[in-house]
């Protein structure tokens, strides 16, 4: 059965991020998290939609290729 919800460690292991950078996307708004008593969770497309909106980076190829 596939889960419908992640604690913020299971959060920050798929991810491939640490604590403190999740917190401060729940923190700022930009990840949406759930409140289960006093267990944070996150929802599996919150945190895809939040990693697909994460900038990417420019290869040094492509920097060659506009010269």
């Amino acid at each position: 059965m596939e889960q419908l919800a992640l604690t913020v460690s299971e959060a920050c292991a798929a991810a491939r991020v640490g604590r403190t950078v999740l917190y401060q996307a729940i923190a700022n708004g930009v990840l949406v998290a759930r409140k289960r008593g006093r267990r944070t969770l996150v929802l599996p497309a919150d945190l895809k939609r939040w990693v697909e909106q994460l900038p990417t980076i420019k290869s040094s190829r492509d920097e060659i290729d506009s010269a």
